[in-house]
Parts: structure tokens; sequence; C-alpha cells
């Protein structure tokens, strides 16, 4: 009885009718010839009222519903959650969906209206977008269910309690990903520039085109083929590429809804991800007052989910930044020759 009462619910529907039967018994103390009629019209209303209930408790499982999200969440992204409801009643019924989402999201009015035939089912598709790294708890999923009479709604609580974390936005990582590796990427405003010079990995020898670097004519194999011939060298690849994030308190400022720390990390992320699949090593560090969050530059299958961790457990503080000491620390860490990527403010 006691769940009975916390899943019923009278809709405005039956109130604005007894506010009008309200006016009408007013009326008819001036037209006592309407009384019975009126009379006669709220016996019907209660009579509907009962039959709308029990159509809906009858059945007591009249509706299922089951939200689908996804097993992380990816920063500053729109991020897809999906809601299963199948009516399991032998009428059409009017749902109304309100799903408890996470406090960060601030979002206090979200509601799904919706119209489902008997035995049919539906999903409900919505995004959300983070803009903070962390846990994410969803509460339960509550489904409102009313007939075409409108009288009186059945709720359903589903306990779909669940906790989601928000890691640094991957699906851009993903996406810079695929304009890496594509032929495409003048559709991306991107052009391809011929680079002047050359670097010491030996590819091929070729023959000479306008616009080789003669300091590469190969003379020996030139001799041979009676023609100029050049020697063609491709990029170096095992190199160390590191990305230091500067997160002293000026990364705490925000941006469009983000803090410049997660626009860092986002892009360190991309970096990181493609001189990996470049066939470099990737690594990263942090610094503020001192230099830490230091992840060596490697190759091996696991680094990128190293990285990822290492950049979800990252946030700003209110120090200042010290540069020297950033020197110093990279001097004495890293004795070979490396690529710095220096992030220290950066905007979408």
């Amino acid at each position: 009885m006691k769940r009975f009462y916390k899943n019923f619910f009278l809709r405005q529907r039956l109130f604005f009718i007894l506010a009008g039967l309200v006016i009408a018994f007013v009326i008819s103390f001036f037209f006592t010839r309407w009384l019975d009629y009126i009379i006669f019209a709220f016996y019907c209303l209660i009579g509907l009222t009962i039959i709308d209930t029990l159509s809906l408790y009858l059945n007591k499982s009249g509706v299922i519903a089951l939200r689908a999200v996804p097993d992380k969440l990816s920063n500053s992204d729109d991020n897809p959650v999906q809601i299963k409801v199948t009516n399991q009643y032998t009428f059409p019924v009017h749902i109304r969906v309100i799903d408890e989402l996470p406090f960060q999201f601030q979002k206090r009015d979200f509601e799904i209206k919706g119209f489902l035939k008997n035995g049919n089912s539906t999903d409900y598709t919505y995004t959300v977008r983070p803009v903070d790294r962390g846990e994410y708890y969803y509460g339960g999923l509550n489904i409102h269910v009313h007939t075409i009479l409108g009288l009186v709604s059945r709720r359903y609580v589903f306990n779909q309690e669940v906790m989601i974390p928000c890691y640094p936005s991957f699906l851009q990582m993903r996406k810079y990903e695929l304009m890496a590796f594509s032929n495409r990427l003048i559709d991306f405003g991107m052009k391809k520039i011929r680079r002047i010079g050359h670097t010491m990995e030996f590819e091929q020898i070729k023959e000479y085109v306008n616009g080789d670097d003669v300091r590469n004519i190969n003379w020996k194999a030139s001799a041979k083929r009676s023609q100029l011939m050049v020697n063609q060298y491709q990029d170096e690849k095992a190199q160390p590429v590191y990305s230091v994030i500067d997160k002293g308190r000026v990364m705490k400022m925000p941006f469009e809804g983000l803090k410049l720390v997660d626009y860092a990390l986002n892009a360190t992320l991309v970096i990181s991800n493609i001189a990996l699949k470049k066939g470099d090593k990737a690594g990263m560090f942090s610094f503020s007052n001192k230099v830490d969050n230091q992840v060596m530059a490697q190759k091996k299958a696991s680094q990128m989910n190293l990285i990822l961790e290492t950049l979800y457990n990252l946030d700003t503080d209110f120090k200042e930044s010290d540069f020297s000491r950033l020197y110093i620390d990279i001097k004495r860490s890293i004795t070979q020759r490396s690529y710095y990527y220096f992030i220290p403010t950066l905007k979408p």
C-alpha cells in the first residue's frame, strides 16, 4: 500500500475538471435545474478515475525501461545516452521519462515525453556534455505512465544507478587520428607541404626531379645509370616525444565552460596517440612549482592507457609555474635528445 501511494499521482487534467465542476456547483445555486446533471458528471468523473487507476495498476509490470550509457565519458564532447522503453500494457499509453542525471550537469528539468502503442518498444537518445573529469553518478530511471484519459499516472522506478568515469577527450583523439592517417587532409583545411632538407635515415635511391636537393645526388649511381640519381631519406622514427603540461594557477581559468588545463590534456592525448601510431615514443609530465606526473617516453602497447590514466588524475593547483625548475628537472631526468610540446595555455 505504501508503494502504491508513492507511485500514484493525480494529473493536472483531473484538477482542471474538478475546478470546472466546483464552478458549475456554484452556478447551480442560481440555476437549480442544472444540479442533477452536475452531480451526475461528478460521479462519472469518480468512476472514470477508478477505471483509469485500475487499468494502470492491474498489470504489475506494464512498462520496462533500460538505460544504456558508455563505459566512460569523453570530456568536452557530446556523449550519447540511450533509453529503451517497452510497453507491456494491452492499450497505448503516454509516457514521461525522467532520468536522474549526475549533479555535475546541474539539469533538474530533464524529461522526455512520448507515446507508445501496446506491445511496442522505442529508443530515446539524448546527449550529455561533461566539462569536468571525475566520477559521474547516475541515479534511478523514472517512467511516468498515463492512459488516454489522462486523469491519473503511475510511476515506475528502475534501479539504474551506475558510476561512469569521465576521461580526457578520447573522441577528439580518434578524430584527429583518422585525420593524421587520411589522404584527404585537404577536406579539413590542411595542405601537404614539401619539406626541404633531409634526415639521416636512408630509404632509397631514385631518379632526380626538379626540386630535389642537389646535395643528395649519388654520383656513383648516376654514373651507372647515365642519369642523375639522388638519395632519398625518410623521417626518423622511434624518437621520444614529450608533452609538457603547465598546471599552475593560470590553467584554472575557464574558457567556454572548460578549464584551460582540460584543453591541454585533450591536446596531450591527441599528440601522444599520433606519435605512437607514427612509430615514435610518447611520454608526458606536468609542472607548476615542481615537475610531477611524469611518464617516460616508451613505445609499448600499454603506453597509451598509462598516459590516459595519468591525465585522468591530473589537476591544477594554485602555485606559480617555475620554468627554471622545469629546465633543471628535464635536464636531469631526460638525457637523450627528445621532442617537446609545451602546452601552457590552449584554446579550442
